[in-house]
């Protein structure tokens, strides 16, 4: 079988440095199900889903999920199979939490309990992240990260992980991709609350920003062992040409979607160009002069990076209508380049050299701080047309995809990149917020309609014997 005879080819051109972390990640919200029993409290997307089910593909909403909450001995001993020593996930704030607030829910403690040691006993390293895009409904109503009291709900929420928890995961991460939040919320409107409001978004992120440091102080004051982070999804700014005002453009887009975060959570201050274009824009948000401390003096100790298509951009080609809301493409436009490889059903364009250049950025600028790519993955729309008798589907696009990542993901750590992993998004086929399952990630396909029954594809088995090598 062509198969087993690919993976068992043993010449290995890409060999990967002993102890790396190979795995995978996702998020409570797009894999437990279980989202209105047990005492969960409700979040922005079971909210956002009974308003307006419309806006969601096939109109899926988060209750209809993989259903992690009652399969995750039969998930993780799947994981197992396919060579995971590491999996990042993260904790429902309104599971353990339900009003955001207030008393803990002893049947989700169990549930997390449960998890996590399963996983240990399976030879697999939790990683756990703390947010990820899911605000408790009861906090949103008092404005969400708007609202300075919610970065005080949000380190006890913290806290009372680190407490319960903390005894086992060693890898804790405050916040992923903080910019969604801020771009779908607050700017585009792909998020709930669905605003169009510069100056509200300039506040979410400081104030996201702020809880991020928070969290990372109270992690140390509690004295744990192990170490803590943010996962930003960095989009290199590639600019049209070498041309000064194309090359502008790439640095203000960079300034906006990168740095914005990158700076502050690694460096312990926000860039002063930015600083310096919101206070002329006059957007500038509100704080106190002992905040800017408190980021400077917790910054991560590990990041996560999250890389699926670059940025590419040019100077603005039309004056901008003065009247129009504010947002960051008043200084740019997007750039289509030709010729570009594209991932046809999420409208991304694959270019695999941007995880080399992501890192080599941050050795050189960032101090070459401890990272691993946190996520990278390739959604296919309708992979049931790649099932072959035997029921698995082979999904060869997505093992190009990977491998094509790894390759330069090989050369930065030959260039000396301080890189320790990588984590496919996503282990199973997940829910994905407003695009719910039109497009699939996992290496493990999930039917839907056959009680989510889990079926491991070629890509899930081409991992295993990557693991096993340790490169390919």
């Amino acid at each position: 079988m062509t198969l087993v005879k690919n993976l068992d080819k043993k010449e290995i051109t890409y060999k990967f440095p002993q102890n790396f972390w190979w795995g995978s990640a996702s998020s409570a919200t797009q894999m437990e199900g279980a989202s209105n029993i047990d005492g969960k409290g409700k979040n922005i997307w079971d909210y956002w889903y009974e308003q307006e089910p419309y806006r969601f593909y096939d109109e899926v909403g988060p209750s209809d999920t993989s259903q992690f909450y009652y399969k995750y001995k039969e998930d993780i001993k799947l994981m197992k199979e396919i060579g995971h020593n590491t999996f990042r996930f993260s904790i429902s704030w309104s599971r353990l939490i339900p009003n955001g607030v207030g008393e803990v829910n002893k049947k989700a403690v169990t549930f997390y309990n449960n998890v996590i040691d399963e996983l240990l006993k399976c030879g697999i390293e939790p990683f756990i992240n703390l947010y990820h895009f899911d605000m408790p409904f009861e906090l949103q109503k008092i404005g969400g990260w708007e609202n300075r009291e919610v970065v005080e709900a949000y380190i006890k929420y913290a806290e009372t992980c680190f407490t319960l928890f903390g005894d086992r995961v060693k890898k804790w991460f405050t916040h992923n991709e903080p910019i969604v939040p801020v771009e779908g919320g607050y700017l585009y409107n792909f998020h709930y609350p669905n605003l169009c409001d510069f100056q509200k978004a300039v506040q979410v992120a400081f104030h996201t920003i702020l809880s991020s440091a928070k969290a990372i102080q109270k992690f140390r004051e509690l004295g744990l062992e192990g170490k803590i982070g943010i996962i930003l999804n960095l989009t290199p700014s590639y600019p049209r040409s070498n041309h000064p005002s194309d090359l502008k453009a790439a640095k203000i887009a960079d300034l906006f979607f990168n740095r914005s975060f990158l700076d502050p959570s690694v460096k312990g201050e926000f860039p002063k160009e930015l600083v310096e274009l919101l206070k002329v824009e006059g957007y500038l948000p509100t704080y106190e002069q002992e905040d800017l401390q408190t980021i400077q003096s917790n910054t991560v100790d590990i990041l996560g990076i999250n890389y699926y298509q670059p940025r590419r951009v040019k100077a603005k080609e039309n004056i901008p209508n003065p009247d129009a809301p504010f947002l960051p493409e008043r200084y740019f436009d997007y750039y289509v380049m030709p010729g570009r490889k594209m991932n046809k059903y999420r409208g991304w364009e694959i270019y695999e050299k941007g995880i080399y250049d992501i890192l080599l950025n941050i050795k050189k600028n960032y101090g070459n701080i401890e990272c691993f790519i946190s996520e990278n993955g390739m959604g296919v729309e309708n992979e049931e047309r790649f099932r072959n008798q035997d029921g698995m589907i082979e999904d060869d696009y997505r093992i190009e995809f990977i491998k094509g990542h790894l390759k330069w993901l090989h050369k930065a750590i030959q260039e000396g990149a301080n890189v320790k992993g990588y984590h496919l998004w996503t282990f199973m086929d997940n829910w994905s917020w407003t695009n719910a399952y039109k497009n699939r990630y996992g290496f493990v396909s999930v039917d839907l309609d056959n009680n989510a029954k889990r079926t491991v594809k070629k890509s899930g088995y081409w991992f295993k014997k990557v693991v096993e090598q340790n490169g390919f």
